[in-house]
Formats: structure tokens, C-alpha cells, sequence
């Protein structure tokens, strides 16, 4: 919802200026899905808005559920401990995709992109061979939690309100760092009591390694989470698999973390997907033990291995013995991690498989 938009409408409509506030808590905090749900206002203006304004900045072309089976229609109520995605419509036609997770029943989460396509190339990410097409606009981001908030009050998923839809991970697609100026806006949206009122520690942002745009995070909003896509500890391999490395590679990584704990003091997340043959290997985990204790303030790491999922044919995912395998290793090494469960692969809803398709 464009906010600047809607005080113009109210202005040009000679409205009251408390209608402001009416109207942003209609639709931000009790998630109406049309203007004709205000009951607060006139019949006659709710006409007018419907007709003059949009509640959401795309079209919702598909909604699919995956739990434990196959994905099929979003049509009936949904419980907990699934993924939900839409396929979205922008305005000038591009199509985007957001997920929502739920772990455990009532607890949700959302995963919104900041980017149509990837610029970053990583050859195990299904956005990345899309290639960049455009920026989202801060509207186009925050209305994505704006349409999960929707749709769970529809789907009867919410308490007191929201219930327990508390987080934002931007690891949807696109890079956040690359279109930090719509980013950093939507973030001040989402933190905003009148708008959203999530808290800063509610939020976090993925980068697969931008060590200007994680100073930029440390600085602006120190509080926000920061999850780096690592996958590997060896600057070749990284290279090879992660273009981004010849831009910011580990060494510029490690010291862009060491000035992030200087500011933030804050725990970072290391994402790490295990690829069969590939960086799996008892010599992969010395490697990444050693990158961890060269950042220091290793009690404000934390390892997250992750499955690969299938997103190109010359890739497979390591075996649930040889990832267990790898956590030992680790912790040989003194470094603990965790391996993290991956929801949404049979919709395509999963870590690095988002196309907008």
C-alpha cells in the first residue's frame, strides 16, 4: 500500500487527517483484504477508494501448500508446519515469488524478494540463472507481508490479530544489497508502529556476501539480523560457484565481519548448503572451521548446514550421512552448527529455488 498515495487521496478529498490513522490500522494491523471491509467509513467512501486506490501493488496469480506430500491449490484453510508460495503479477507484467513457512503450528514466517531475477549468478540458485531485471520498489516488498498478513486472517491462521507472524527473512529473490535504497525504505516500513510494528529483531537480511551493504546494515540498522549465504570456505571454489567472490571475497568478508561485531555486537547466521562432492568433505570443514576462528567473536556465529535443493542437473545434494558427517567434523573443529530443516522443495518454495514461475 502506498502510503503517499493515500494521504494525497485523503488531502484532495478534503478528509480529516485522523482518517489517516483509521484507515492505516484497517489495514495494516487488522489485515483487511478491500477498503469496502472499513467499516469505519462512509459506504459512499469506501466506493471511491476501492475505484481511485489499490490495496496491494500486483495481482496474486497462483497460491500453492506443500506439506508432507504433494503441493496442490490454495483453496481451504491451512494448519501449521508447511510452506505456503504465491506467484505474483507486478504492475508492468514481471512475476516475483514470496513463501510463507511455518515450522511448528501458529508460528509463521515470511520470505519476501527485493528483486525481479538475480544479478549474482550463483550456479546453484534457480533466481540467479534468470539473470537481473529489475528492482522492487519498497511498496512491492512490504506489500508481500501485507498479503501473507491477508491471507492467514482469511485462512483463520491468526490470534489476537496476527497471531504469531513475527519474522521477515529477505532471502527471497534478488540481492538486498543491491537495491539497498528500496530495501533500507521497506525496512523502516516493516518497523514502523503506525505501519507494520515489527521489531528490528524480527527481521533479517541475506546477502551473499555485499561487504559494503553488510556495513551499511551494521550502521543503519544495527539491530535487523544479518544471515550470509557463505557455502564455502575456499576463495577458487567460491569463485567458481559465487561470482560475487572476485568482487568480495573471504578475506574482505572476514574483515567486514569484524567491523559488523564492532558496531553490532550482534550474532551472525552462516548459511552453508552441502553440495555432494563438492564442499562436503573433511578438508571442506577444516577450511570453514579455520574461516570462523580467523573472524573471531566465533560465539557470534552460527553455522546453519543446509541440503541442497535441486536446482540444476550438475548438482546434487549431499547425503543426510555425509551432512551429519560434516557437523562432526565441525565440531571436532570446535565449531557447532546446526542443520537446518528445508520446507517447501516439492512447490518449489525452498532455499535457492525461487524463478517466478
Amino acid at each position: 500500500m502506498n502510503i503517499e498515495k493515500l494521504g494525497q487521496f485523503l488531502q484532495d478529498n478534503n478528509l480529516p487527517k485522523f482518517r489517516l490513522g483509521q484507515i492505516q490500522k484497517a489495514i495494516f494491523a487488522d489485515s483487511v483484504s478491500s477498503f469496502a471491509e472499513i467499516t469505519t467509513l462512509s459506504k459512499d467512501l469506501r466506493e471511491k477508494m476501492e475505484n481511485q486506490l489499490q490495496l496491494l501493488s500486483f495481482k496474486v496469480e497462483k497460491v500453492l501448500i506443500a506439506k508432507d506430500g504433494p503441493a496442490r491449490n490454495a483453496t481451504h484453510s491451512v494448519a501449521g508446519g508447511q510452506s505456503i508460495k504465491a506467484l505474483l503479477k507486478l504492475s508492468d507484467g514481471e512475476l516475483i515469488e514470496t513463501v510463507l513457512i511455518s515450522p511448528k503450528p501458529g508460528t509463521w514466517s515470511a520470505c519476501i524478494s527485493c528483486q525481479v531475477g538475480c544479478a549474482m549468478g550463483c550456479k546453484f540458485c534457480a533466481t540467479g540463472k534468470i539473470g537481473f531485471k529489475r528492482d522492487l520498489t519498497a511498496e512491492e516488498i512490504t506489500d508481500q507481508v501485507l498479503f501473507w498478513r491477508q491471507y492467514l486472517k482469511k485462512n483463520n491462521q491468526t490470534t489476537n490479530g496476527e497471531g504469531n507472524f513475527s519474522n521477515i527473512v529477505y532471502m527471497g529473490m534478488g540481492e538486498p544489497f543491491l537495491n539497498w535504497k528500496e530495501v533500507s525504505e521497506s525496512i523502516k516500513n516493516l518497523i514502523d508502529e503506525k505501519l507494520f510494528g515489527f521489531g528490528s529483531r524480527s527481521l533479517s537480511v541475506s546477502t551473499s556476501g555485499i561487504v559494503e551493504g553488510i556495513e551499511k546494515l551494521a550502521n543503519e540498522f544495527p539491530q535487523v539480523n544479518l544471515a550470509i549465504s557463505l557455502h564455502f570456505a575456499d576463495d577458487k571454489k567460491r569463485d567458481h560457484y559465487m561470482p560475487v567472490n572476485k568482487r568480495d571475497n573471504l578475506e574482505s568478508l572476514k574483515n567486514s565481519l569484524k567491523k559488523y561485531f564492532t558496531i553490532t555486537n550482534r550474532k551472525v547466521f552462516l548459511e552453508y548448503i552441502m553440495l555432494d562432492g563438492i564442499n562436503d568433505t573433511a578438508l571442506d570443514a577444516k577450511l570453514l572451521s579455520d574461516f570462523i576462528y580467523s573472524v573471531g567473536n566465533t560465539h557470534l556465529l552460527h553455522m546453519n548446514l543446509i541440503r541442497y535443493n535441486a536446482t540444476s542437473d550438475d548438482l546434487k545434494p549431499s547425503s543426510k550421512t555425509r551432512t551429519q558427517i560434516f557437523k562432526q567434523e565441525l565440531e571436532k573443529h570446535g565449531v557447532n552448527a546446526t542443520i537446518r530443516k528445508s520446507l517447501g522443495e516439492e512447490i518449489k518454495a525452498a532455499c535457492g529455488q525461487l524463478a517466478g514461475e
